[in-house]
């Protein structure tokens, strides 16, 4: 799974916190580019900071294994939960917008994505039947020779592990998520983020927690006319 943690955009100041870089984790590109032909993480098809081949590890469920981290240490996952672990590892991995929260000691990590509430409940809601060993994913496995995670604790369901989506979001990944108190400037790791992202990597903003009430009306306003437009194009098709 991901081995990484992370900063705000108000501190980048690390050498591939160009405008257009990506991370310097394992599997990313110096910038990102198109990848026509990703088998998963398509959100990012059109400016990929992984390459296409890298997805192939995550086009066929269930998923066993991402590079050598294992997802199956307590049993499979659920389809259902498995859908939400992909787009969080498809964000880090591929997103060409991860490292405008890059870690300031860490280039290969991020520290408090802005998460939306209604992302981290449907994501709590997918996973809490599923099973699971370690609070923080980043720190609590342990890790043999090769390079491989094992638990160190018993399996226990999600719903034990983590109060709720909020406390799932911000512990889960260590300070790499955080719940943003927007229901709109906020990541969904949806065709809606573009939305969000104009806004919270705007070089007038500062921290995600003080931008204006402006911005967040102009990202409702538009956010509206995205559905509107999208359910247009649904009955359509129809």
């Amino acid at each position: 799974m991901l081995r990484f943690a992370v900063t705000l955009f108000a501190v980048i100041t690390s050498s591939t916190c160009q405008k257009y870089g990506c991370l310097e984790g394992d599997t990313h590109k110096l910038k990102p580019s198109p990848e026509p032909n990703m088998h998963e993480c398509t959100l990012y098809s059109k400016s990929s900071c992984c390459y296409a081949d890298f997805t192939e590890q995550l086009a066929h469920s269930p998923v066993i294994k991402v590079n050598n981290s294992y997802w199956n240490r307590c049993g499979q996952l659920s389809k259902s939960c498995e859908v939400f672990t992909k787009k969080i590892e498809c964000f880090y991995r591929c997103s060409p917008h991860a490292a405008h929260w890059i870690h300031p000691n860490y280039t290969a990590g991020i520290q408090s994505v802005p998460l939306c509430q209604s992302f981290c409940d449907d994501w709590y809601e997918a996973c809490k039947d599923d099973s699971i060993c370690v609070h923080n994913w980043l720190t609590d496995w342990e890790w043999d020779e090769s390079g491989e995670n094992h638990c160190k604790n018993k399996c226990i369901p999600y719903s034990e592990m983590y109060a709720n989506g909020t406390d799932m979001c911000q512990t889960m990944w260590g300070e790499s998520f955080k719940v943003s108190e927007s229901s709109c400037l906020c990541l969904q790791m949806n065709m809606k983020d573009m939305m969000a992202i104009k806004y919270l990597l705007s070089e007038s903003s500062e921290e995600s927690s003080s931008i204006s009430s402006s911005e967040e009306h102009a990202c409702q306003k538009r956010l509206l006319k995205f559905e509107k437009l999208k359910g247009d194009e649904g009955e359509q098709t129809r």
